[in-house]
């Protein structure tokens, strides 16, 4: 979401109701992003109170007033990610949203299945990367910006993410055709 440069220079000078009003204009995105990750209403408001928060303290060092959006992003994903780790939990993936684009026919039900299933059995950090590049429609620089890596590295989590996917797939559709 675009911000009004002023507004977000005003905040970053410590103007609390700037701040503010930032905040009520990302309210949605935030809500629905924490809650893509925590996967529960009140852990998803727990990561955008802790979020807005931290965000607030550290207001002062953002460098690119234009970068508002993906600097809270930024912060948002660490705190699910924190509150991840504290109740010890994997970090899901959004499987209404994937279901809602698979459920016309029964074949593709199945298939929904069998991605999920698939998406599962990846490690968190291909997880991430999978749903901030196809779900969430961000670059490669946006997902290194929001998860502090490099793009190097997120092209190679990426490209294993991809293949690790394909693998689990096809080892999902060979176990199911011995079933049925």
């Amino acid at each position: 979401m675009k911000h009004d440069i002023q507004t977000v220079k005003r905040a970053i000078n410590g103007d609390a109701e700037a701040f503010e009003e930032l905040l009520f204009k990302e309210e949605k995105m935030l809500y629905y992003k924490a809650l893509s990750y925590v996967g529960k209403k009140e852990d998803a408001l727990d990561a955008i109170q802790e979020t807005a928060c931290n965000a607030f303290l550290a207001i002062g060092k953002l460098r690119n007033p234009e970068y508002f959006s993906t600097w809270l992003f930024r912060i948002l994903i660490r705190e699910c990610y924190r509150l991840l780790k504290e109740r010890d939990q994997m970090m899901p993936y959004e499987e209404s949203e994937l279901l809602k684009r698979l459920e016309r026919k029964q074949d593709e039900e199945t298939d929904s299945f069998h991605l999920s299933e698939a998406l599962s059995r990846l490690n968190s950090t291909y997880q991430i990367c999978l749903i901030l590049f196809y779900y969430h429609d961000l670059s490669v620089k946006d997902i290194a910006e929001v998860t502090d890596k490099p793009v190097s590295t997120v092209k190679t989590n990426l490209r294993r993410a991809r293949k690790k996917l394909k693998s689990e797939l096809e080892r999902s559709y060979q176990l199911n055709e011995k079933v049925t």
